[in-house]
């Protein structure tokens, strides 16, 4: 949804400014009461009698620190997210963990090097190198995936039953 026009805003602050109350003006502009109060607040608070801007590049907050965290991550190729931002927060640079992420990935940076990723990443690997669904075992049986198909078994009664 685009800004209002600087026009509606300048008419609408013509209109405070000449004493007419903001649920008139509203209806008269066609816009919500609670706008002209943010309108009104705006100037009063800030002097601003623009709209905020939409959009936009951000600029990174650890865009500088490129080289620090990457020898962070040479020291210690098992530190975590949540250490990284510790350590920032330390230097005086407050950043979450998404955005820590984001442009780690960004730069290319990985973390996952713990032990427990290259246990996962063995056991993919060993399942990859397991025989295909359909191919004949050793023992001579033909491995399809599925279990065969057992018969039915009839429940005994429990009244027949022998103790």
């Amino acid at each position: 949804m685009a800004a209002y026009s600087q026009d509606l805003r300048d008419r609408v602050l013509a209109a405070l400014a000449r004493g007419e109350r903001p649920s008139a003006i509203a209806l008269r502009f066609d816009v919500s009461r609670s706008w002209v109060y943010q309108v009104r607040d705006r100037l009063h608070k800030q002097g601003q009698r623009t709209a905020l801007p939409v959009g936009g590049y951000r600029r990174s907050r650890i865009e500088h620190l490129e080289q620090t965290l990457r020898s962070w991550i040479e020291e210690q190729a098992d530190l975590t997210l949540a250490e990284m931002c510790d350590r920032l927060a330390g230097m005086g640079v407050e950043i979450k963990i998404p955005a820590l992420w984001h442009q780690l990935d960004k730069w290319g940076l990985s973390l996952k090097k713990n032990a427990a990723r290259q246990r996962a990443r063995r056991r993919l690997a060993d399942t990859a190198t397991r025989p295909p669904l359909g191919v004949v075992s050793p023992a001579g049986s033909a491995s399809t995936g599925t279990a065969a198909p057992t018969p039915a078994r009839k429940r005994a009664n429990r009244s027949t039953r022998s103790a």
